[in-house]
């Protein structure tokens, strides 16, 4: 690097320290900072909305401080006719604080329908496919308090269990891939906030405008709930207690798994032994949720109702074989065996 492009390059890294100077900002990034525990290189997701814009200053001030090696990226969906041309100005915006964007983009056709969902198992695949080729096992992520709600708010319509209700936590893995969210207990107006005063604007998503998509409609109610009274403090200690309460029930399935199943030495081979099934209703569903899971190898898991039949078979006296998630599941005598469908 040049002596010019090195000064040039000092002076937006003192700008951007200097932001710290005001002390909204200085508070986001300390409660930011408490919740990152990360020593090690990582790559930040970018679309360019405010909730990534502030990811992305704060990871770069991060960085600067503890000396990390971050790398952004942005994925391109190419969902809407301009998108191309808005992830350049975004990469180009950010190039003026010294953030070096790269631009990832879904190629091949694209869906007509669950296009969020579709696109957002897109979203992770290319981050994740790009952090394996770096050899880089965490990916930051911009899910703040507010996807919290609405998560919580979601899963409750689809009439998920206790550990869909808390499914979006700090940290998650996937692929072996660490994804964080050290934005999880910000609230969207600070990093609103944070985008105007550091970059001065940040992208509109026209969708996250358009009620067909069930998020937006439950933002809407949330919103709603709040100019009733909903005290979004004590929404959060519901879900804090939740969590809780989950990671008592995680520790018994962890303990389920570890005693009771054995792997044989034929590849993709489980023996379920009895006492697999002498455990709490929950310890069961989600102990055996997991076998599917790991010999079918499924990132997500099957769905209740099937698992539930399942069970069901299993408590009778019958013998029997069934297929489901990939696996083959067979009752022998008292034992199941579960295999990989081929």
């Amino acid at each position: 690097m040049s002596l010019k492009n090195l000064n040039a390059q000092n002076k937006t890294h003192k700008f951007l320290l200097d932001k710290l100077k005001d002390k909204r900002t200085l508070r986001i990034y300390k409660k930011f900072e408490k919740n990152l525990r990360i020593k090690k290189s990582a790559i930040v997701a970018v679309s360019g909305g405010p909730d990534s814009l502030a990811l992305s200053f704060l990871t770069k001030i991060h960085s600067l401080k503890k000396s990390l090696n971050v790398k952004y990226f942005l994925v391109d969906h190419r969902l809407r006719m301009n998108s191309t041309i808005e992830a350049k100005n975004i990469q180009k915006n950010l190039k003026n604080f010294s953030i070096n964007l790269n631009i990832l983009t879904w190629k091949g056709s694209k869906p007509q329908k669950n296009v969020q969902s579709i696109s957002r198992d897109k979203r992770y695949e290319l981050l994740i496919k790009i952090a394996n080729e770096l050899k880089i096992k965490n990916i930051l992520l911009g899910h703040h308090l507010d996807d919290l709600f609405e998560n919580f708010f979601i899963r409750i319509l689809r009439g998920s269990g206790l550990k869909g209700l808390v499914s979006l936590d700090r940290e998650t893995q996937r692929d072996k891939v660490n994804l964080i969210r050290p934005l999880i207990e910000l609230n969207k107006n600070d990093l609103v906030y944070l985008s105007n005063h550091v970059f001065g604007s940040y992208v509109n998503d026209p969708s996250n405008e358009n009620d067909k998509f069930k998020r937006v409609k439950v933002r809407n109610f949330i919103k709603q709930l709040g100019s009733e009274g909903l005290d979004k403090n004590k929404l959060l200690l519901t879900v804090r207690n939740l969590k809780l309460a989950n990671e008592n029930i995680k520790y018994y399935v962890e303990k389920n798994l570890k005693k009771n199943l054995t792997i044989l030495p034929i590849k993709d081979n489980i023996i379920l032994k009895k006492n697999f099934f002498l455990q709490s209703d929950e310890v069961v569903f989600r102990s055996f949720t997991e076998v599917l899971k790991i010999i079918g190898k499924k990132y997500y898991p099957v769905r209740g109702k099937k698992i539930d039949k399942i069970l069901q078979s299993i408590k009778a006296k019958s013998l029997f074989k069934l297929t489901l998630g990939g696996c083959v599941i067979k009752k022998v005598n008292d034992t199941i065996i579960v295999s990989k469908e081929t």
